[in-house]
């Protein structure tokens, strides 16, 4: 932990020494809510979102808040070691035009939809889920595509010797409904109940005991699993093409987590709703991936469990500046420059692709540094090449 601020009704924890205002303001209103669990954590990447932080973690007993889990609910990372040791330029060329056939990226999504028995079991009858069942025939062809953003597909070398290969995904546009569905829901029950909490801060919530917070609860759950069927689906697409192209090859079991979600968990005794929106699970021993920005390290780390970040680490790098300021600031060139020193076959070709340079990103060796307390590293993963969404 880097710093502990105590001017608010609740302790605010930051791995991070340059917290942008934007961001710290927000994690100063959510420390100021009545209902609070404890202390609120902001990790090492945290940058300003909606409402609440990116990289921030609450917990409440009462509560849940749609918009301290985000808009692209579920959205986290896989990722696979292989049994190769190198590829070559040409092998992966060919895998990447196998990637990009078999995989719709940014917007497009697959002409036909997807087999119902590759979308998640649904907890309750799905005409008990109002969003999810209006979404679930759009969502069966948007399974198994990688949406936009942030998003990618990387194919890495670790410093344990082996090929990996990386997704970072979330629930498309189910998520992106349910998201803002309830997070108007909640806006217009707090209105009716005259809370106190300011809507400018955008933190509207719900009881968790009430019919909207559980409903809530239900179709969020639901969009967490269809993201994690929707990197599933992708990375066995994945491992298709690079079958293909260089045989044979033997996968390890993939690793997956997720990083904007809500979920009942034991904290300090109690049993709480933990919000980790932009955070990473780092439970005691348990296995995680924290990526880089584009021509930068990820790296696979292990949890140290610690209680006051709820046992949580960071999702990434974080950003350092917003898309367009980047679009504005940075020199193609020198990013182009930057991974083509390395060898990376990347996709950076306009000013327009600039908002995911990494130039824009904050340094992901900082970030790790500033985390020490919350995960080990175990595998340092150098990218190979990059496909953006």
């Amino acid at each position: 932990m880097k710093q502990v601020i105590t001017t608010e009704k609740q302790p605010i924890k930051l791995w991070l020494d340059d917290i942008e205002a934007g961001a710290l303001a927000q994690a100063q209103n959510l420390a100021n809510l009545p209902f609070v669990f404890k202390h609120i954590a902001v990790m090492a990447d945290a940058h300003l979102g909606y409402g609440m932080p990116i990289g921030g973690v609450m917990a409440s007993a009462e509560v849940v808040i749609p918009n301290a889990v985000g808009v692209d609910i579920g959205c986290g990372m896989c990722a696979v070691q292989t049994s190769l040791t190198s590829i070559s330029s040409d092998q992966l060329k060919m895998v990447l035009a196998r990637i990009r056939s078999a995989i719709p990226l940014g917007f497009k999504h697959h002409l036909k939809k997807q087999d119902k028995s590759l979308m998640p079991k649904s907890e309750v009858p799905l005409e008990q889920l109002p969003m999810v069942s209006r979404e679930y025939q759009n969502a069966r062809t948007q399974l198994g595509t990688l949406g936009g953003g942030n998003h990618f597909i990387e194919i890495q070398k670790g410093n344990d010797g082996h090929v990996w290969l990386m997704v970072h995904s979330g629930s498309r546009n189910i998520g992106f409904k349910v998201a803002n569905y309830y997070n108007h829901l909640a806006m217009e029950l707090n209105r009716q109940w005259g809370s106190k909490i300011s809507p400018k801060w955008q933190l509207a919530f719900l009881p968790v005991d009430s019919e909207a917070g559980q409903t809530y609860l239900q179709e969020m759950r639901y969009c967490v699993e269809f993201a994690y069927a929707n990197r599933l689906m992708m990375m066995e697409r994945i491992k298709e093409a690079l079958q293909a192209v260089a045989p044979p090859v033997f996968f390890e079991p993939m690793i997956n987590i997720a990083h904007n979600y809500a979920a009942m968990e034991e904290h300090f005794g109690e049993n709480v709703m933990v919000h980790r929106k932009g955070a990473t699970r780092a439970r005691a021993g348990e296995i995680g991936i924290i990526p880089g920005s584009q021509g930068t390290p990820s790296y696979i780390v292990r949890g140290l469990g610690n209680r006051e970040s709820f046992e949580s680490c960071a999702h990434g790098a974080g950003r350092k500046m917003g898309r367009k300021q980047a679009q504005r600031i940075l020199s193609l060139e020198q990013e182009q420059e930057r991974l083509n020193k390395q060898g990376i076959i990347h996709g950076l070709r306009s000013v327009r692709d600039l908002d995911e340079a990494s130039g824009a990103y904050k340094n992901i060796d900082q970030v790790i540094d500033n985390q020490l307390d919350l995960v080990e590293v175990l595998v340092e993963l150098r990218p190979l090449a990059v496909i953006k969404g």
